[in-house]
């Protein structure tokens, strides 16, 4: 499917927005969803470094591993992987904004560090890297934004050598008819649509050569994501309340969308 948004649509966005995103969601610039359960009750950015943890461990990254962060943002998790296994991470992302604060990051880090880490600006569907480099790629909370997403499958698959795996996380659509404020608030907000409900993006991965190991419907986690936020943005609702009380409106929206199944969130275990 070609998405009717462009990835300049989305490079603007992030570039755009990424301030306002550190203002309340996480001030480290770290911004995806989380996966809930005893060990993070109810806390959303505890639940969002233990979806790091679950990843990492299906992903089994070790200290020699070569790992490319599919829409790495600020640079965050790809920092995070690195200090906690070792590994060597190179992120890439759409938005220079984000990208720069992540090299600046990267810069600010001990000397053992810095080197296990490189970050450029690059396109998911183009990615400047040669077949078979990669023991891993990692990717969260990106590919429903790539206009382009089977090309952009095929691109991981490429640059991933013989037995890699690939671990993500994307949107998944339930089913095909949404009302009208699920396609406001969700789709058209966020810049993006999808074909892929939960087993079809299965299917589609298997298209690509995928072997999917294993797959989690994490939509239940995506809806309680949204209300922690919703919660997060309407705290700040004197600041700007033009802004943060729409964030908060069209994250109410969003849980409304997963509780329709109009909107969902899934989890990929995928092997070359």
């Amino acid at each position: 499917m070609t998405s009717r948004f462009s990835e300049q649509d989305t490079e603007s966005f992030y570039d755009a927005e990424d301030a306002l995103y550190r203002s309340f969601w996480d001030r480290e610039g770290s911004l995806h969803w989380g996966w809930f359960d005893e060990t993070t009750g109810g806390d959303f950015l505890s639940a969002c470094v233990n979806l790091n943890r679950v990843m990492l461990e299906k992903a089994d990254i070790q200290p020699l591993s070569q790992v490319l962060d599919l829409g790495c943002g600020n640079g965050n998790t790809s920092i995070w992987l690195s200090r906690n296994t070792g590994c060597h991470v190179t992120g890439i992302d759409l938005s220079g904004v984000r990208i720069n604060n992540a090299i600046e990051s990267a810069l600010a880090l001990p000397g053992d560090v810095q080197p296990r880490l490189r970050f450029e600006k690059a396109s998911a569907t183009e990615l400047p890297f040669g077949d078979g480099e990669f023991s891993h790629v990692w990717s969260q909370a990106t590919l429903y934004h790539v206009h382009e997403r089977e090309k952009a499958l095929h691109e991981a698959y490429r640059v991933l050598a013989p037995g890699g795996c690939m671990v993500f996380d994307d949107l998944i659509k339930p089913r095909p008819d949404i009302s009208d404020d699920a396609r406001s608030y969700v789709y058209d907000r966020l810049l993006f649509d999808t074909d892929y409900s939960y087993a079809g993006y299965q299917d589609a991965l298997g298209k690509v050569g995928f072997e999917v190991l294993e797959a989690y419907d994490l939509s239940d986690h995506l809806g309680k994501s949204y209300t922690c936020l919703g919660e997060m943005a309407a705290a700040h609702h004197e600041e700007n309340p033009e802004v943060y009380g729409g964030l908060a409106n069209a994250y109410g929206q969003m849980v409304k969308a997963v509780e329709q199944q109009e909107l969902g969130w899934a989890l990929y275990v995928c092997r070359k």
